[in-house]
């Protein structure tokens, strides 16, 4: 396990470095006009595929690993292959749309929904409880709603990701701290299967972070939003399938902060008459940038916005830790699990409201 996690962050750190040194040029045809760009200079966006690669061979080496008997007890067989095809539809589609700007909301929904398809087709994903008596009882009746679950699971999760990397380090983070948040659970299980893929990408993550956090040579792109949800996803849903004893809501409250922004993203924007495709900045990380990172003083203004922007991020760290943290602790007590998502929802609204009517406490402004 520490080899394939070792692989992956050398692989996609080496990659990413690649990328910054090559691709800076590429990077000139990213218009200066879009309202989530807050940063100055021209900066590659790639490093979704830097990602992919170190995930892959870091994964391909566990099951050659496997195939020659196994030397650490992984069990990563040819499922593991079926992983790789179930992200590359989703990834790739998200790595053309850094490269080119022109594929549209729809095909990359296409592209994600297909990556929920295969999961279903080759993995035999689904949800096999929810962790209600009456619902259980319902999927049990109609196993189809597990399937559709899984399905709008995987295709939805990787736009979710894309909606929360707005700033340097913020969407890697947040992927790196619940995919190690996964691994511990899937170890106190004896998943070491499951554990072994999560790190990988968690160390694939940590050789981009060290790209992207502080200085900001590097993005995730879409590419690498939709590489870390598909990836998320599967592993959540499978730790839910293979272990009964994982509650279903262990891995929604771990992921309730991209959810629960994905979500109330998609209400203010219909209540404004606005497409929910259509981007804007009024997102909770773009409100701390625009309301509470503020005393930044700098005389070169790429060198201040830099640092606003570095800035910004450990607020949602710290907010995404808020959930992680009781998630790990009660990973197998489904009211508990459920209460702690109800609180964050309300805090999230309370605090997005605070911001929105400037009654934000003095000691959180920096």
């Amino acid at each position: 396990m520490i080899l394939l996690s070792v692989v992956g962050f050398l692989v996609a750190a080496l990659v990413a470095g690649l990328i910054v040194r090559w691709g800076r040029k590429h990077a000139a045809r990213y218009g200066n006009a879009m309202p989530q760009r807050f940063h100055l200079g021209d900066i590659p966006r790639i490093g979704g595929a830097a990602l992919l690669i170190g995930m892959a061979m870091s994964w391909g080496l566990g099951m050659w690993q496997s195939s020659q008997g196994d030397p650490g007890s992984l069990r990563l067989d040819t499922w593991v292959g079926g992983w790789l095809l179930v992200l590359l539809p989703a990834a790739l589609g998200g790595i053309a749309e850094d490269m080119t700007q022109r594929l549209s909301v729809r095909y990359r929904l296409i592209l994600t929904g297909t990556s929920g398809a295969l999961a279903v087709l080759l993995l035999d994903l689904t949800l096999p409880r929810l962790g209600w008596p009456w619902l259980d009882a319902l999927l049990a009746s109609a196993p189809w709603l597990g399937v559709v679950i899984v399905v709008l699971a995987i295709a939805g999760l990787p736009h979710a990701f894309n909606i929360i990397d707005g700033y340097n380090g913020l969407a890697g983070m947040v992927a790196l701290i619940v995919c190690l948040a996964l691994a511990h659970v899937a170890m106190q299980v004896g998943d070491r299967a499951l554990a072994a893929l999560l790190m990988s990408t968690a160390a694939a993550t940590g050789g981009f972070l060290i790209w992207n956090y502080p200085h900001g040579m590097l993005f995730a792109g879409d590419g690498g939003a939709y590489v870390w949800g598909v990836a998320i996803a599967l592993a959540s849903i499978s730790l839910v399938q293979r272990n009964a004893d994982v509650s279903p809501w262990f891995p929604m409250l771990l992921l309730i902060y991209p959810v629960w922004e994905t979500i109330f993203s998609i209400y203010r924007k219909a209540v404004r008459g606005i497409s929910p495709g259509v981007a804007d900045a009024l997102h909770f990380h773009q409100l701390i940038y625009r309301r509470i990172v503020r005393g930044v003083f700098h005389d070169d203004e790429s060198r201040r916005v830099l640092m606003r922007n570095n800035r910004t991020s450990p607020y949602l760290w710290g907010f995404t830790l808020l959930t992680v943290m009781p998630a790990v602790l009660f990973w197998n007590n489904t009211p508990g699990l459920m209460v702690f998502c109800g609180l964050f929802v309300i805090s999230y609204v309370l605090a997005y409201l605070a911001i929105v009517r400037f009654k934000v406490p003095r000691w959180l402004r920096r």
